[in-house]
Formats: C-alpha cells, structure tokens, sequence
C-alpha cells in the first residue's frame, strides 16, 4: 500500500543523518583543560589499560524508553525508542570522564537494561548491562543510573541486552575523545557517527519467535539496510505481516552528509545492525583507517570496510573528487549473512551543492571476496603497542548446532546452550560467594588465571562475530580449519572487542582475565544466535569479586524485578539476552 504523503527526516525524531546534524569538536572543553586537553599530557602511546586521565567531569544523560509507531525506511511499524526517537541520542564524552545516564522504563510488558558496548567496567562490573549476568533488568514504570568511567576513547554505541530487543530499536552512538594518535596524519572534520544497520519490517519480538521455534533453520532475513536510520523502500513490494499490510510511504529519504572540498574527514562507521556483515564505501573515495573498535591503529587504505556486528571502524576521507556529489554505500554480504535487501545508500555533498541533486558516481569494482573475515591480521597493528604476554590457561571451545527435543534448532557454545536467569545475576551470586551455578547459565569459573588463551573452533558454515564483554581481545589467528599454532603479529597484535570467525574456521584469542576481576559475557554478536543460545559467561577473579561492594540500587533493581515478576510473567522465549 503506498502513500503519497513523504515521511521527513523530523518524523524519525533524530538529526543522524541529518545536514542538521552537529559536526563533532575535537573534545568538549566546558570543563577545565590542563596543558590543552582534558587528557593533560598522556598521549596515544600512553597505556590505557593501565592508565587513564580521572577528568572528575561527569555527563549526563537522561534515557526514556517506550514504544511507538516510526517508519524509518517508510514502512511503519512499532519501534523501541529512546526519548521518542530512533537511533538513540548521541552520548559524547572526553577520555577520563564519567557518564552517568539514567534510564526509564516505560515498556510496559518487558524489562530493560541497556549495555555500553566496548566499556570495560573495570572494577564496576554491574555497570555492564548485561542482564542475568551482572544485574536483574529494570522492572518496567522503573529507572536505574548507570556510572560509566571512560577510560578507553574511540567510537562505539550502546545497546539493549534484553532479549533481541536492539533490533527493534535500542540502540545510539557513543563518542569518547581522546588524544590524536601521533601517526595520523590529522584530520579536519569529524563528521560524527555512521551506524550502518540491517532492518525489519516484523517486530523483533515476532523475530526473536521465529527463531526459537524454528523447527528446520529457516534464517529471518533482513528487509531493508540503513544508514543512520534511514533508507527509502519499495512499497510495491511489501509483503503483508500478520494477515495485513502495514501503511508504507514511498521516498522517506535517506542520509545525507556534506563534504568541504580538499579537507579530511573523520567518518565514525559502526555496524549497530542484527545480522548481517556489512561491507562499507565510498564512490570514487579512498578510505584510511585509523581505528577499529577502541583501538587506534597504524594507518592503511582501503576502498572498502567490512564490519561485523557490534564491530567500529574509524577512517579518514579525503574530499578530492571531481564530482559535486557522491553516494555512500554499505552493502550487506550476501555470502555471509542471511539478507536479500537492497544497498543502504547515503549521499554526500561537497560545499554547497544543492541536497536535491542526486549523485551520478559509480561504486568501486571490489567484489564480496565471500570470505567472511576482517582484513588481515598482518596490517592491523595497534598504535598502542603490546605483546602477547604468556598465558596460564588455554581453552578450546566448539561451536556447532543442534536441535533439541521439541526439534528446534539452538546453538552450543562449548557444549551449552545457554539460557539465563533474570531473577540471579551471576555477578551478584559471585559477590555473596556462591560459585553454584546451573549449567545452562554456561559459567566458566577462570579462578585466579591471568591471562586466558581461547581458541573458538566453528563448526558450522556460518560466520560469527565473537564479542566479549570487559576487555580488549588479543587477535592472535584466525582462518579456515584447525589453528595451527602460529600467532600473527606476537610482537603486537590487534586488540578488539569483537572479531569476525569464518565458517568451519577458527579464532584464537587472548584477554589479561586477572586485570578486570567481574563476570563477562563472551558470545556471537549476532542478535538471533544469541537468542538460540550462542554465549557464555567467564568468571575472573571470583575472591576479588566476592570482596566488591556492589552498590545498594543494583540489588533494589532486582527487588524491583521480583516484585513486578511476582505478579506478571515476562515473556522470556529466548536466552534472555
């Protein structure tokens, strides 16, 4: 069914994409600037795992949730949103600060709790939003005060972890600036975020369904690809939900971003999406990467970036064309995801040109080399250099699929299948020192291990993109069939929160469990083989953990929860997160 009325980029409720859009300071400087920045005279070799500037600064943000009807491509359905918005608001904050954000539930039926994707919450581990692993969730009519110290700096975004419930909505950008590294040659104009996101057009719960009652793995496939929320839709060829036809507008429109002719611009690319690999360019404009997730990195050039979920690359772009406007372009890998939607395009414009134009540049030649891997390890080495130190446990840990007694297909990680607890964080129950954990919470006790090498070994044909929560991984191999026993880069490896595994490959990676004592989430970062059970927890440190004091509103969050459980049953047909 199409419409004539045009859907504005104010009926989204978010200047993303916008040429309204703010274009980002190289910090924020209402707050005192010794020697000239916030970050006083550490730089980008300073170690920041081990220091990092306490600024005393703290930011704050208020969150509401709810839900509402938008149509961000112009097809309306309900959506999660935060202030009445889809993406979320932009969280912007300097290395060293605080940010303090204060979140509503005002869902009606479902529990909340919101992750802050790529934090380390060290020494705060309940902060990390991970429900049934570090709290319970926000009971809905309730609020709860997240406390996060930035002690990373780079480009990330924050998410839901309730259930499947970012991919019908809850998600935004977050930016933590920090010195520029040395290397880099600097750039002029930081353009801000760019999430780039697959897009349903059925409600993630009717999704999250799907899936867990998916008796012959059938994929759920993607209808549409964004940029900063917005792409246009054929309305011609929407198919009816549920026995009916949602109303669809043609020509919602789509991103535009405006480029200063001879400058550099820093563009913040983020795959906040579900599902599917993206694979992002630019026509006629080579892209120079200086940093993958919290990670500067020394610089290389490349005509095309592909992110996995959850993953953040930073590149620079130098405006050098010919032409007066450009399409940008992020396409969804066909080979390694289960989507048939259509490119998500974005235009740039340079100067002034006029928004109406419409681009007439050709996209690069670069055909999906299907492998579904991130480039290669021998290019991307950290600004910040640190070797691979010895590790004290080693770890295989298989991943394959199965199908259960009533014939739906789940995921084992390890040999579990996992499925959480809303009602017992494992954090919590570490704190009381109770280290009794049921087996499907798929809790692995690291004890006092300081340093944890794993090799995640796939057996399946699918890609995963392997995030874990509360540290930076050492990428040390990955590739088809077994590992080999080579490590690439030993001296100075990549370091990433999340990184893609091929099909029937490996990964092997390294974390320092000993520096961040707490219970942390490792698992695929797509949103429908968490919910099949694709994730487990590592306990680190747990005689440290038991002597942290946990503040008094996170075990009231759980009364809360108990309270409102007591009387309504949440639908929890998933994992839970």
């Amino acid at each position: 069914m199409s419409h004539s009325h045009k859907l504005t980029h104010f009926d989204r409720l978010s200047l993303l994409g916008t040429l309204l859009a703010p274009l980002l300071p190289a910090f924020l400087t209402n707050n005192p600037l010794p020697n000239g920045a916030p970050w006083s005279l550490l730089n980008s070799h300073t170690n920041y795992y081990e220091e990092s500037p306490n600024t005393g600064v703290i930011r704050a943000y208020d969150f509401t949730i709810s839900r509402g009807q938008l149509a961000p491509d112009g097809v309306q359905r309900e959506v999660l949103m935060i202030n009445g918005g889809f993406p979320g608001p932009t969280i912007e904050a300097n290395w060293g600060d605080t940010i303090q954000v204060t979140v509503h539930n005002q869902i009606e039926d479902e529990g909340v709790a919101l992750h802050w994707h790529g934090f380390l919450q060290t020494g705060t581990p309940w902060e990390d939003g991970s429900p049934a692993v570090t709290q319970c969730p926000i009971a809905p009519g309730k609020s709860y005060t997240y406390k996060l110290h930035a002690n990373l700096y780079g480009s990330s975004w924050y998410h839901s972890h309730y259930s499947a419930q970012y991919a019908g909505g809850l998600t935004g950008p977050i930016v933590i600036h920090g010195p520029p590294s040395i290397e880099l040659e600097q750039y002029d104009i930081d353009i801000g975020p760019v999430m780039l996101s697959d897009w349903y057009h059925a409600e993630y719960f009717d999704l999250v369904e799907q899936t867990m009652t998916n008796t012959n793995f059938a994929p759920v496939y993607a209808d549409n690809n964004l940029i900063n929320g917005k792409m246009n839709f054929n309305c011609s060829t929407l198919l009816p939900r549920r026995n009916s036809t949602p109303p669809c507008f043609d020509n919602a429109g789509i991103s535009k971003f405006r480029f200063k002719r001879g400058k550099k611009h820093l563009l913040r690319l983020i795959n906040s999406g579900s599902e599917g690999l993206q694979r992002f360019s630019i026509d006629g404009h080579i892209l120079k990467v200086v940093s993958n997730d919290f990670v500067a990195i020394n610089p290389y050039e490349t005509k095309v970036v592909t992110l996995g979920i959850g993953q953040r690359t930073d590149v620079v772009v130098t405006a050098n064309g010919e032409l007066d406007a450009y399409w940008m372009r992020s396409n969804v890998s066909t080979i390694c995801s289960f989507n048939n939607s259509p490119d998500a395009v974005a235009a740039i414009y340079y100067d002034d040109t006029d928004d109406k134009l419409e681009p007439a540049s050709q996209a690069w030649n670069v055909p999906d080399p299907g492998t579904c891997a991130n480039d290669d390890l021998d290019i991307t080495t950290p600004v910040m250099e640190l070797r691979v130190p010895d590790h004290d446990l080693y770890l295989e840990m298989p991943i394959e699929l199965f199908v259960n007694g009533s014939g739906v297909t789940l995921w084992f990680m390890d040999g579990v299948s996992f499925r959480g607890n809303y009602n017992s964080p494992t954090l919590l129950l570490a704190n009381l020192g109770n280290l009794t954990f049921e087996e499907e919470w798929n809790v692995r006790n690291l004890k006092d291990s300081k340093s944890v090498r794993v090799n995640v070994i796939n057996n399946s044909n699918t890609s995963h993109p392997i995030h874990i929560h509360g540290f930076n991984m050492y990428i040390l191999h990955e590739g088809l069939g077994p590992w080999d026993g080579t490590i690439i880069n030993p001296h100075n490896p990549i370091r990433r929160d999340v990184y893609q595994l091929r099909p029937d490959g490996h990964l092997v990676i390294q974390f320092d469990a000993a520096a961040n004592p707490g219970v942390w989430p490792f698992h695929c970062h797509i949103a429908w083989h968490v919910s099949a059970g694709f994730f487990i927890q590592f306990l680190t440190n747990p005689e440290e953990v038991a002597k942290m004091r946990v503040p008094n509103v996170v075990a009231e969050t759980c009364r809360e929860w108990a309270e409102w459980t007591g009387t309504n049953i949440p639908a929890q047909i998933d994992s839970g997160l």
